[in-house]
């Protein structure tokens, strides 16, 4: 199996939330103090600013910092997992733009494009990108403030498509906030392999680290290992060996979709992370193979693009929807498989 190097985080969804409850002895005391103690290497300073932000919710309201706990109250911290880094690189580059404003950037992702520094991939991101767009609206930017700039979920290095950043700490918060409730909607288009019985259905299972293959991610059906991970499903178009789907996710795991369908089955075409990258379907004949292989080459990734974005505007408050068309590689390697599957002995 031919596997790239690629940055690979244990989650899209860059946040995580830890929940206390105040027990019911507990003395009154200031927040910032209780959550020194109960939260491991936290500073003042940290949980000061992450007060600031409003990532500490207590009873589900934002609080100040001299908020005095009180027994039975519910606290929610949320914490960043991404990479923290700091010496992100402004590098012009061209970025495809869907929507701007003082909050937020929706960018249409291309094939191939990293989406923040990491392992093997130091410069030549999409932050790296994003942080030059925005020196060049505000040249006074402190750069130390780039690194960790709005970024509350990811896509993988070669799926295309929408993704969307926050320009403020306060959009940040709040869409950190939507991604991690599960409140995003998030819709996919896949080709992937094999025909379904069924025009719909729903994928279970927790996803996480393969045991052994520490780069690949798999479905844990009983729930032993990994985190929980839920894929919606629906068949747009049969092509007999192959089947476009939407996938649409509830959760936002490390390669959910990726995964789920090479759980059930059905790999995604060409990805050759899961398998993908072989004819899993149809019988292994001259003229078949050269037209996968034809496919292949026009399609040279995984076939997954995120095609529609929808959340709650973090300024506005109100319900905003983004859809981008499909890359021309995933256009024209359906427009060969529903040209096949209407004329099987038409193959080129």
């Amino acid at each position: 199996m031919n596997i790239e190097e690629e940055d690979v985080l244990e989650t899209e969804e860059l946040y995580e939330k830890l929940v206390i409850e105040v027990s019911k002895g507990q003395e009154a005391l200031r927040i910032d103090k209780f959550l020194m103690t109960r939260i491991e290497g936290a500073t003042r300073n940290k949980i000061q600013q992450g007060i600031d932000d409003e990532m500490v919710l207590v009873n589900e309201k934002p609080i100040k910092a001299n908020y005095k706990i009180r027994p039975y109250d519910k606290i929610v911290v949320y914490t960043d997992r991404h990479p923290e880094s700091n010496d992100i690189i402004p590098e012009q580059m061209p970025l495809n733009i869907a929507y701007e404003d003082d909050d937020i950037i929706l960018i249409n992702k291309p094939v191939g494009l990293v989406v923040h520094p990491g392992s093997g991939n130091p410069n030549g991101t999409l932050i790296n990108g994003v942080a030059y767009h925005l020196k060049q609206q505000k040249p006074d930017i402190e750069e130390t403030n780039l690194p960790r700039f709005g970024m509350v979920h990811r896509i993988d290095k070669n799926t295309s498509g929408l993704i969307v950043l926050a320009k403020n700490p306060r959009a940040m918060t709040d869409l950190a906030k939507q991604f991690f409730n599960h409140t995003v909607h998030r819709r996919y288009i896949a080709l992937v392999w094999g025909d379904f019985e069924e025009n719909e259905g729903t994928i279970t299972g927790h996803v996480g680290r393969h045991q052994r293959l520490r780069k690949l991610f798999t479905t844990y059906p009983e729930g032993e290992h990994g985190k929980d991970a839920i894929t919606h499903y629906k068949v747009l178009e049969r092509f007999n060996y192959v089947t476009l789907v939407e996938c649409r996710l509830e959760t936002g795991r490390t390669h959910q979709i990726r995964v789920h369908m090479q759980h059930i089955g059905h790999p995604l075409f060409n990805d050759n992370f899961y398998g993908g990258d072989r004819i899993v379907k149809g019988t292994v004949f001259t003229k078949y193979k050269q037209f996968v292989d034809n496919c292949f080459a026009l399609c040279n990734r995984q076939a997954l693009h995120a095609k529609e974005l929808g959340f709650i505007h973090p300024g506005t408050k109100e319900a905003i929807h983004f859809e981008c068309p499909l890359p021309d590689d995933m256009q024209q390697v359906i427009d060969k498989w529903r040209k096949y599957s209407q004329h099987k002995n038409d193959i080129s």
